[in-house]
């Protein structure tokens, strides 16, 4: 196919990114919009691009270099992106370039000033706008000027920021290549942008508008402050005007200057409340256009509207799809399984086939549809009180959200003995009493047990369609177990004894969360016994210094493989795989199918496991063990001694005894159901990959991991059709990319809005950070911000700073001193752990890993919920 050098604004549109890029795509299809107006110009295509590249041979070496470069590491980032521009500046224009673009300059006008703009293939996209990462030049005049300006714009791929940009988003640099975008240039009266949603917020309802005098560059360059303009509804809600004192206007023979703004101007507002509201119809129109909130760069000319660019605004967090119209209230289902990272179409599909309440999928991540629950007073204050016994967060996030008029309309109560919705959890309503009998929680263990047994038999001679049919019966089985009654009322049990013992021993006695010393060291807790079961791995490895060596170089799978060849080495092997055989199917972020599990990848137990050797001596796992269970008698004796001595001693003594061995028997057994899902979740995995295997061999998928970019449904029907389109594949990926860039909130409205809570708290001491108290006591010690468990390399005494944690994090709590997350509630994983271990713990602490530096000594209040950075 012949080159083509430049395209008419006009003839591009979206499907023009790969010729024009993403802003020269944009505008082409925003000139195509009634009623919008866009500058006249053309495109320099991509095909220009790669001819200049083609023709300089001396920038292969240099970009080779680049690609092998550490994001991280800025300095070698800088030198390199400025040797690149340096060489592709130097680049004469090809002559059949320079031809075809001054052929158009003469047909638009030579003497007429132009905007020469950059337009990378991978910006403005829906999933990576690149804002500002390339350069622009207004004012341009003079053929010879528009070509040097274009030769710019190309070494503009190459400027720090887009180099960095693109290597954290794992973009490719030989996959990007530069367009220009050329524009007859507009002399504005003011200029701004205007985001279609809240860019803080969220809230896609409400519009907001920055306006400057002159052209839009003092407001991009921080030059200036902007008027801004809040619209909700058709109407401007509010308007702060910022005093104008410079203003950036062009020049007569090309550029830009700074100028002073005449005095009787500086405080005149730069657009009528009529502009506003009809520049947002405009932005309005644009968003339906695209199909998402938009950032739309405008110039204001006489009193029309110019649009001079409109990019997604890509840092919004995605709302689910209702469909009907109605305002929804979801609440995030990562906040509670400790697992807020993206997940895979193939993870997420998944876990949705077998919740016990529908869930919605947005950004990657599940959400649950509270509205009916919150509009309903008698289920909205069962709802609130056990999400806020568990995450305050929550609970003061969906109280903003009631105090809106009118954004929850309210439902009468359910009339009496009326049945409750199906599949909806129950609504604060205590489940029927069960005895306080340990044979109960070990009939359940046995129970689950025997379902994963017979799971994993019964699947193994299932494949094709057939694989399919069998798993839909076996997500069927798995909510029947996950939804037990009985489970249910062990788990209700426990918690309450928790609560029970927590609220009377503070009002008897004054002590703050005794149950988490009255806890340690309970029987049945599957979590905490994989913690020490590492110990005693560590036990079997520790007197074998050639094996010890050997793990801290291992940096593959197959390790296990070379073991043996070691003095020793077959005894750590069979300890090692002994520890798989049990706790194999675990992995951080393990609610996602589609991680690598330490059976698949079990160098990821090396680094805790050496830290184990390090650390501790032998018999540790016990030791420490026993030491808990004797803290919680001591605890439990001197508690009942205590009470004795109180006005009517003998029956709170005699109550609170009950409440102590129900918490004990069933406080265990809060782990094992999620330890029972992800048992079986690792069965399906085996046999889903091993039918994806049976695609690759078909030629169907180009590698087997392909199908994690699939839901469940689109597998089976590949499978079924011996089709997959591989285009989706590469857009989920994409998109998968993208998700992870963004921070889920805890609530998410169906406008869009995003919010946290807060914890509301005057009693904490200032400058400290403020948290959910979730394991009693106060420890000091070294923070160890731990992004990545496999990266974890602990000392004792340190205390645990990290995002989130869940069970698989239980190896590295036994050589920790403390905790500090930045999710979290008092009953997940996290907190259940540190209270197992008497570990000081705080969590839901807000922006903790960024807060708090590594290395940093910090004094944690666990009792009290607050951390205080010391150094």
């Amino acid at each position: 196919m012949n080159a083509r050098y430049v395209w008419d604004l006009r003839e591009t549109d979206e499907t023009r990114v790969a010729a024009v890029g993403g802003k020269g795509a944009h505008l082409g299809a925003l000139a195509r919009i009634d009623g919008v107006r866009v500058p006249d110009g053309f495109c320099v295509t991509t095909d220009a691009f790669r001819r200049v590249v083609a023709l300089t041979p001396s920038l292969d070496g240099p970009l080779d270099r680049l690609s092998r470069l550490d994001p991280d590491d800025r300095e070698a980032t800088r030198a390199l992106s400025a040797e690149i521009r340096r060489t592709v500046e130097a680049v004469a224009v090809p002559d059949d370039v320079a031809e075809a673009i001054t052929a158009t300059l003469v047909r638009f006008g030579e003497d007429e000033a132009y905007a020469v703009r950059s337009s990378a293939t991978a910006e403005d996209l829906p999933t990576a706008s690149f804002a500002g990462q390339q350069d622009s030049y207004l004012n341009v005049r003079g053929t010879a000027e528009v070509l040097r300006h274009v030769v710019r714009c190309w070494a503009s791929l190459f400027t720090e920021r887009a180099v960095t940009y693109r290597s954290r988003h794992g973009i490719d640099h030989r996959t990007v290549h530069m367009a220009v975008v050329v524009q007859r240039m507009v002399f504005p009266r003011a200029a701004g942008v205007l985001f279609t949603a809240d860019p803080v917020t969220g809230d896609r309802r409400t519009a907001t508008v920055d306006a400057g005098l002159g052209l839009g560059e003092a407001l991009v360059s921080g030059l200036v402050n902007p008027d801004v303009f809040t619209v909700r509804d058709d109407e401007v809600v509010s308007a702060a005007i910022a005093v104008k004192r410079r203003a950036v206007l062009p020049l007569p023979g090309g550029g830009t200057h700074e100028v002073e703004v005449d005095a009787e101007r500086r405080e005149r507002p730069a657009l009528t409340h009529a502009q506003v509201l009809r520049l947002v119809r405009l932005g309005r129109r644009i968003e339906a256009r695209f199909g998402r909130p938009q950032d739309i760069e405008w110039c204001l000319v006489d009193d029309d509207f110019r649009i001079v660019q409109s990019r997604p605004i890509t840092t919004l967090f995605p709302v689910p799809e209702a469909g009907d119209g109605e305002n929804h209230v979801y609440v995030s289902v990562g906040h509670q399984q400790m697992m807020t990272d993206a997940m895979k179409p193939l993870g997420y599909s998944l876990w949705q086939l077998t919740a016990m309440v529908p869930m919605h999928e947005a950004g990657g991540r599940l959400f649950v549809d509270v509205t009916r629950r919150l509009a309903s007073p008698a289920s909205r204050a069962g709802l609130l009180d056990v999400i806020g016994r568990g995450d305050p967060l929550i609970r003061d996030a969906l109280e903003t959200v009631l105090a809106r008029d009118g954004f929850v309309p309210p439902l009468p109560d359910p009339e009496p003995g009326a049945a409750e919705r199906p599949g909806a959890p129950a609504a604060g309503g205590a489940p029927a009493p069960v005895e306080t009998d340990p044979a109960i929680v070990t009939a359940l263990i046995e129970r689950s047990r025997a379902s994963v047994a017979a799971l994993e038999r019964d699947i193994r001679a299932k494949t094709g369609p057939e694989l399919f049919d069998f798993l839909l019966d076996a997500f069927e089985e798995h909510k029947r177990v996950l939804g037990d009654p009985l489970s249910f009322q062990v788990l209700t049990a426990g918690a309450e004894a928790t609560w029970w013992l927590n609220d009377k021993l503070h009002a008897w006695l004054g002590e703050k969360n005794a149950a988490d010393t009255l806890t340690l060291s309970a029987p049945d807790n599957i979590t905490s016994e994989m913690g020490l079961a590492l110990l005693d791995v560590a036990d079997a490895i520790r007197p074998h210094p050639e094996v010890v060596a050997f793990l801290g170089r291992v940096e593959d799978d197959d390790f296990l493989d070379e073991l043996p060849k070691l003095p020793g080495g077959s005894g750590a092997r069979d300890a090692v795989e002994a520890y798989l055989d049990r706790y194999g199917m675990r992995c951080v972020g393990e609610i996602d199918i589609t991680r690598p599990r330490w059976r698949e990848r079990p160098a990821a137990l090396v680094p805790a496991l050496l830290d184990n050797v390090r650390n501790f001596g032998p018999g540790a796992a016990e030791r420490r063990f026993e030491e808990g269970r004797q803290r919680a008698l001591e605890k439990e004796r001197d508690v009942l001694t205590r009470l004795r001595a109180l006005p009517d001693g003998e029956r709170k003594a005699a109550e609170t005894k009950r409440m102590i061995d129900r918490v004990r028997t069933f406080v265990g057994y809060r782990e094992y159901p999620k330890y029972g899902i992800v048992s079986r979740s690792f069965v399906y995995k085996r046999a889903l990959l091993e039918e994806a295997e049976r695609l690759v061999r078909a030629g169907v998928l180009a590698a087997a991991e392909d199908v994690f970019f699939l839901t469940f449904q689109e597998f089976h029907e590949a499978v079924r059709t011996r089709r997959v389109d591989r285009g989706l594949i590469r857009r989920r990926e994409e998109e998968f990319r993208a998700y992870r860039a963004l921070t889920p909130p805890r609530v998410l409205t169906s406008d869009g809005e995003a919010l946290n809570g807060s914890y509301r708290r005057d009693d904490v001491p200032a400058g400290a950070l403020v948290g959910l108290p979730v394991s009693a006591g106060t420890v000091e010690g070294r923070a160890r911000v731990v992004l990545d468990m496999e990266e974890a390399d602990l000392e004792a005494g340190d205390i645990l700073v990290t995002a989130f944690t869940d069970p698989s994090w239980s190896p590295v709590f036994v050589g920790i001193a403390g905790l500090v997350t930045e999710v979290g509630g008092l009953m997940t994983h996290g907190a259940v752990i540190a209270r197992e271990y008497g570990l000081p713990a705080v969590v839901g602490l807000d922006g903790a890993t960024r807060l708090i530096r590594d290395g940093q000594r910090i004094r944690v209040h666990g009792t009290d919920g607050y951390v205080e950075i010391l150094s």
